[in-house]
């Protein structure tokens, strides 16, 4: 028996939830679409297929990127791997340091790098982060994109699928040689300086924040019950 009415929200997940209608004051049908998946992955597990290459390399390259991000602050930060939560979220943040929770976004390419943005870029992630500092306690956050070469697992994928595109049946084409010299080339960024991989932007704790993302999930639960009633 799934307890919706206690239901704890993933950090990584409230950025989805707190998505508003036209007036700006009530749910969105974006959250309420994801929390008709949430509750057939909880009642039924059900999942939706979420993996893409820009998750996998999340995943594959985090180490790298840590270790770039450390290289770049000059300070030693290792991954957290201790589960946060409390009545309403949880968590598990990336680095926690003395006063500040870190939050590591690995970009897929140069293309998708925010090297000239002044501000966040994706507004979802200050939820994911208020999530963070909540559980926390920490005052402020950080979301710190890194531009870290892809895996070679993943730009061989990167391969196979401009060949399946090209209707290849070998890879002797020169068409598809100099398409893969391209997808390499994409792929590896030492031509920049370390110091621009890495582009932070800071979030500080705001109470009326973390109010918001309360009332909301308070809602949310109301509506995964209202869903199992049917």
């Amino acid at each position: 028996m799934i307890d919706f009415k206690n239901y704890l929200f993933r950090c990584s997940s409230l950025g989805k939830i707190m998505t508003n209608d036209r007036s700006g004051k009530n749910m969105g049908e974006t959250a309420k679409t994801y929390l008709k998946e949430l509750y057939l992955e909880a009642k039924f597990d059900i999942k939706k297929d979420f993996s893409s290459k820009y998750i996998e390399k999340g995943l594959m390259a985090e180490e790298s990127a840590i270790a770039l991000y450390s290289f770049v602050k000059g300070d030693f930060y290792t991954k957290n791997d201790e589960w946060f939560k409390n009545d309403f979220v949880s968590g598990t943040p990336d680095i926690i340091s003395d006063n500040i929770v870190i939050d590591i976004k690995n970009a897929w390419d140069a293309t998708t790098f925010p090297f000239f943005e002044d501000e966040l870029p994706n507004k979802a992630y200050a939820y994911q982060v208020h999530g963070y500092m909540w559980l926390t306690g920490k005052e402020r956050a950080s979301l710190a994109y890194c531009l870290i070469d892809t895996p070679t697992q993943l730009v061989e994928d990167e391969k196979r699928r401009m060949a399946w595109k090209m209707g290849l049946i070998d890879d002797i084409n020169q068409d598809y040689i100099d398409a893969c010299a391209e997808i390499d080339k994409a792929h590896v960024f030492n031509q920049f300086p370390k110091e621009m991989r890495v582009k932070e932007f800071f979030v500080d704790r705001d109470e009326k924040v973390i109010e918001a993302i309360k009332q909301r999930i308070i809602e949310a639960r109301m509506y995964l019950i209202s869903l199992d009633a049917n």
